[in-house]
């Protein structure tokens, strides 16, 4: 017996509540309802206590997977995604996870362990022992904060979730050392609705905490933003991931405005596939580019207006030339990378609702429906049967599998997709090619997506981004979860491959060798199927979708089928 579990179980025979069965008790009474992680020697400690809950607890085969699947959870269901991960190497695995996410303010709380109190920082060489954990982690999140004694615990708890509804979201850790964990609280504030399960009656004494929302708009900074729109001829209106939760008045607001709009990646869905006035996400394509250029009045909302939705082709030409009207959750925000004329920090559905209110007698018309087609027709002249090709293939399965949700990586079709695809509605449609940008996302984030939201996911994935994470596949098929892993096969590292070859450089270290995923699949319990046939493509997915484990779809970058369906599918819808 190790000295951590004999010093684990002389103190749980002492105690009749630790820290670590504290913790998740205030999780569960914050609406936790799964935990990503990867048990070790310091967090066995953690996992003391979840059996008296009702929260679910997923293993990852690797903690960077722990913390792709609480993105993915959260851009699925809404849901914060929480990860119990071991001190050192297990941090250093997830912080590209939480890198990611907080690029994309994606909410996820990182609880880990850290060495005892007298050994933190020592440099005495125990075990997983880093020179400064929390300042490390801290440059990837919103705050990282250590539980020094017991009684902070509830504390740090409502400050990580005050963070997540009251600002703008990212992710938070909180680290306890190990003798913290198995410390006596059972003095500390419980819970209220716990101690009224026990006596009936609501407790006085409890920690009692008010709920935190994000700020209520000015309304005379929303009678400037109506008084500014009255002298613009030709308006446009950019909706950005941080509207993913707003309501119908998403669409009413452009519809009284009458402007064209945008959607970034992340707010796909937010208008309707087709709607007379959405431009999609095209907003990086020089017809797009030149509806937003020549605009004398912009109307930002929960957009940080960054190169990965604005300039996906990263030329520098994005340009704002008339008034910037913004509104975001986030002061600092609001003045970069473009300061805005008229800055409102609120929440974005206060907002819009607020807009519509005010705009709902105006009867106003600028001629958005021409200026919208005349687009419309321009991108279709630029669009390559390839580019039409994979879109015809994410549309088809979006109209053959209900409320599919796709997840993807840096991949062909998530490029192509980005721009050209039409979610049916929000949370629909997410991928790792905004912000930080990394590979190996699509795997476990679907997986996230699939246990937060009980709907139908398909992964998106390439050959190489899925060697990245690719061990994630059998805790898919632990879960019996029936992913599509849509497996996009150019024999390595196809757009880097691609970009060296235009550039003139010499082609080094893309061609990898590809595994053969049909057996790959068998030996981690999944299913396979290589997809050549547009016919074979829908009867799998009737019946691969309501199976029990995860499948792989293989589809060569060079098979025809692709140009084939690329006529028989509308662009714009």
């Amino acid at each position: 017996m190790t000295q951590l579990t004999q010093t684990s179980s002389a103190l749980s025979e002492t105690t009749s509540l630790t820290c670590g069965e504290l913790l998740v008790q205030w999780l569960e009474y914050y609406g936790v309802e799964t935990v990503f992680g990867i048990p070790g020697v310091h967090t066995v400690e953690l996992y003391r206590g979840l059996p008296s809950t009702n929260i679910r607890h997923v293993t990852p085969r690797h903690e960077q997977g722990a913390g792709f699947m609480a993105d993915g959870y959260y851009r699925a269901s809404g849901k914060v995604g929480v990860c119990f991960i071991i001190t050192g190497p297990g941090m250093t695995n997830i912080m590209t996870a939480m890198a990611q996410a907080m690029a994309d303010s994606i909410p996820m709380l990182v609880i880990s362990s850290v060495n005892k109190v007298k050994d933190t920082g020592s440099g005495e060489g125990h075990l997983h022992e880093l020179h400064d954990q929390q300042g490390m982690v801290s440059k990837v999140a919103l705050t990282s904060k250590t539980i020094w004694q017991p009684e902070s615990l509830p504390t740090m708890i409502a400050e990580a979730f005050a963070l997540f509804n009251g600002a703008r979201p990212g992710p938070v850790h909180i680290q306890l050392p190990i003798d913290i964990i198995i410390a006596d609280a059972s003095h500390v504030a419980k819970p209220p609705k716990l101690n009224a399960a026990a006596t009936g009656q609501a407790d006085t004494n409890s920690l009692s905490l008010p709920q935190v929302t994000r700020s209520l708009p000015n309304p005379a900074q929303l009678d400037l933003i109506v008084q500014s729109l009255k002298t613009a001829k030709n308006p446009v209106i950019l909706y950005g991931g941080g509207c993913v939760d707003v309501d119908h008045d998403a669409q009413r607001l452009a519809e009284l405005i009458d402007a064209p709009t945008f959607l970034t990646i992340n707010a796909k869905g937010l208008l309707l596939p087709g709607h007379p006035l959405s431009l999609g996400s095209n907003q990086s394509l020089a017809a797009g580019r030149a509806v937003i250029t020549e605009a004398d009045w912009v109307l930002a909302i929960g957009t940080e207006l960054g190169e990965t939705d604005y300039d996906v082709f990263f030329n520098g030409e994005f340009q704002i030339n008339g008034t910037l009207v913004r509104i975001d959750c986030d002061a600092q925000q609001l003045q970069r990378p473009f300061r805005a004329d008229i800055a409102v920090l609120s929440d974005a559905q206060m907002a819009i609702s607020g807009l519509c209110s005010r705009l709902e007698h105006q009867a106003l018309d600028h001629q958005a429906l021409s200026r919208v087609n005349e687009a419309k027709q321009a991108i279709l002249k630029d669009v390559t049967i390839d580019f039409a090709g994979q879109n015809a293939l994410l549309k088809l399965i979006r109209d053959e599998v209900e409320d599919v949700i796709f997840v993807g990586d840096s991949t062909q079709p998530v490029y192509s997709g980005n721009l050209g695809f039409e979610a049916l509605a929000p949370r629909k449609w997410f991928n790792s090619s905004t912000g930080f940008g990394t590979l190996g996302y699509g795997l476990p984030a679907a997986i996230g997506a699939m246990v937060g939201s009980n709907l139908p996911v398909v992964s998106l994935m390439g050959d190489g981004g899925i060697q990245f994470t690719i061990a994630e596949l059998i805790c898919a098929a632990e879960l019996e979860l029936p992913l599509i892993i849509l497996l996009w096969n150019n024999q390595g590292y196809g757009e880097i491959r691609r970009y060296m070859e235009e550039g003139g450089l010499p082609v080094i270290g893309v061609n990898i060798k590809t595994p053969d995923f049909a057996p790959l699949a068998a030996g981690f319990g999944a299913g396979y199927r290589r997809i050549t046939d547009k016919q074979q493509l829908l009867a799998a997915l009737k019946t691969d979708t309501k199976g029990k484990q995860p499948i792989i779809y293989e589809i060569d970058e060079a098979d025809d089928f692709l140009k084939e369906i690329a006529e028989t599918v509308t662009y714009f819808s």
